[in-house]
């Protein structure tokens, strides 16, 4: 059985390939199967891709953040696709990888979503900063989900809490990724 989001980490590997340059002889010779995450969760890429607000570009959705992703992952974890001895390289990856994603969503015409992927960059960036891997799981799990289904205000609080080092931000994030939420 294939992992939550695989089909996308494939796709991510082709596109990066057919890009050639830097990127290309950075792609890993074999795609890795997602470490980090639980094998049996689906991965942020395929919550957002799996909202009404992605319907009709679904494989794009799943496609853009699973880059956006993988940017984050060089950054703070283990990486399947792109893998990057050298510090200072692996963040420019990653910052490469955040840049790839979020132009093909702007092509979409999404702000919301671009804003709303933004804002999950820098709070699991300040969660890992805080030492905090769960934190920054929740985050990309609850950002994921705004991505593909909209906001509401427990979502907006939660970012909130989380922006603030408040404690309760953690439980907050994961209320945020179970509700249900509305289109903006």
């Amino acid at each position: 059985m294939p992992l939550a989001g695989e089909d996308a980490i494939v796709r991510l590997r082709a596109l990066l390939l057919e890009g050639g340059g830097l990127m290309a002889s950075l792609v890993a010779p074999n795609t890795q199967s997602e470490r980090g995450r639980h094998e049996a969760a689906p991965s942020p890429a395929s919550i957002a891709a799996s909202g009404p607000r992605a319907a009709g570009s679904r494989e794009e959705y799943e496609l853009l953040v699973e880059a956006i992703y993988e940017g984050y992952l060089l950054h703070y974890g283990s990486p399947r696709v792109v893998l990057v001895p050298d510090a200072d390289l692996r963040l420019l990856a990653g910052d490469r990888l955040y840049a790839m994603g979020l132009a093909r969503l702007v092509q979409l015409g999404d702000t919301f979503a671009v804003a709303e992927l933004a804002d999950t960059i820098t709070l699991s960036a300040l969660a890992q900063g805080a030492g905090s891997e769960k934190l920054a799981d929740v985050v990309w799990d609850a950002g994921a989900r705004a991505v593909g289904w909209g906001t509401n205000e427990t979502h907006r609080r939660a970012k909130a809490l989380v922006s603030a080092g408040d404690a309760e931000g953690i439980e907050a994030m994961r209320t945020s990724a179970l509700v249900a939420t509305t289109a903006p």
